[in-house]
């Protein structure tokens, strides 16, 4: 990795890295509980990449993927850690994933739907965190059921314990934890969606610091990083992604 002078200001141009920090996905990152700052593998990855420039790190901490996205898309943030999609990707230069994890459903333990294929039907409503990656990817993909957004992903489970809805939608990691803490659920088998895990910069800093960014990212898989990050932060059910997956 070739870190000019051009490439570090690229990234730090108020002298420090900003890293926006999404703790609504468990996956990346969530409160320490002794603390209360946030921790986990993204959190990891910031302070190496802020290490391997030389500058101080900045987090910008949000409970949603959303305002994580919009601070770095309108470049109140100098980097983020999101899942891939095409219209994050609009503002954002993605990497390749360093982690890949599951979006899958969850229903009432007494409901008549027992598969997947049953969820897109007219009638039924799929409560979803508001602006997650799976948010915006059933939006493109439900044809005939309905969609329903809470607050954040975190809050998915609750929302449609109390306010009703037919399917809960979210990480796997997630569901069931709220399965195993609330009761009453049962994740349907199978996943509707691999969610593709990458940091991400503003589009504006440019072709070279995309590519410097890209190249962490794999460095960070290949040396162990992310597989040691995932398993000192307690993660399971997550996969470190393939080289330049």
């Amino acid at each position: 990795m070739n870190l000019t002078h051009d490439i570090v200001a690229a990234f730090a141009p108020t002298g420090r890295l900003r890293a926006s920090i999404n703790t609504g996905n468990p996956i990346l990152a969530a409160p320490d509980p002794s603390t209360g700052s946030a921790r986990g593998v993204s959190v990891d990855l910031a302070h190496a990449f802020a290490e391997r420039l030389g500058v101080a790190l900045e987090l910008v901490v949000f409970d949603t993927a959303g305002k994580s996205v919009d601070a770095v898309t309108g470049e109140q943030a100098d980097i983020g850690f999101f899942a891939i999609d095409p219209k994050r990707g609009e503002g954002i230069r993605f990497t390749a994933p360093y982690v890949l994890i599951e979006g899958c459903y969850a229903v009432r333990a007494d409901s008549p739907v027992t598969s997947m294929d049953e969820v897109d039907r007219s009638g039924v409503q799929v409560v979803v965190g508001r602006g997650s990656a799976y948010d915006l990817y059933l939006t493109r993909e439900l044809k005939h059921a309905g969609i329903v957004r809470a607050t954040s992903s975190p809050a998915v489970v609750e929302h449609f314990l109390a306010h009703g809805g037919d399917v809960a939608a979210g990480v796997r990691q997630q569901l069931e934890a709220d399965a195993a803490r609330l009761g009453g659920l049962r994740l349907l088998p199978g996943r509707f969606m691999v969610i593709r895990q990458a940091m991400g910069c503003p589009r504006g800093r440019g072709d070279d610091a995309a590519r410097c960014l890209a190249e962490f990212v794999e460095e960070m898989k290949a040396s162990g990083f992310v597989a040691a990050a995932l398993q000192r932060h307690g993660i399971t059910g997550a996969a470190v992604a393939p080289a330049g997956a």
